[in-house]
């Protein structure tokens, strides 16, 4: 059985996608679904190619049980077709990753992350990488809140 890829996608892959990659896996293992799932991230840009999820992030994360090992990387024309469903964080990151696909078969990859929040409304999961603790602490709020509304749309609960 071929397993189902998910991509997360923000601005450096730093903050947003790793963090959303870091739940999916978190929640995946919790439930042992883990195998019949590959989870990567990526960034649209290639500024912090190499690195590690931002320490501000990996702090807030670690305080919930989440540790981010992610190793940032820019999107890649391939992974239009080898994932199954690229999920962007922002109105920015959707438009760059639009403006990468080359069919409309690429193109319906395409999701925001915020169209598969349960509890919480936002329109994006904005950037904190300029904000405070509590920025940190809400987006990871939204994405926990996101990735549970995802998986019930991947395993159809």
């Amino acid at each position: 059985m071929k397993k189902k890829s998910i991509l997360f996608v923000c601005l450096g892959n730093i903050c947003r996608s790793p963090m959303a990659e870091g739940i999916l896996k978190h929640m995946l293992f919790e439930r042992n679904l883990h195998k019949q799932f590959y989870v990567d991230s990526a960034g649209l840009l290639s500024y912090h190619q190499g690195a590690l999820p931002d320490s501000r992030m990996r702090f807030h994360a670690s305080q919930r049980g989440f540790h981010l090992t992610h190793i940032s990387r820019p999107v890649k024309s391939e992974d239009l077709d080898n994932f199954d469903m690229i999920i962007g964080m922002d109105n920015q990151n959707i438009q760059g990753l639009k403006s990468l696909a080359d069919t409309k078969e690429q193109e319906a990859k395409i999701f925001r992350m915020t169209d598969f929040c349960i509890n919480m409304k936002a329109k994006e999961v904005l950037d904190p990488y300029y904000g405070g603790p509590e920025d940190f602490e809400y987006v990871i709020d939204l994405l926990e809140d996101a990735c549970e509304g995802l998986l019930k749309v991947l395993v159809g609960s």
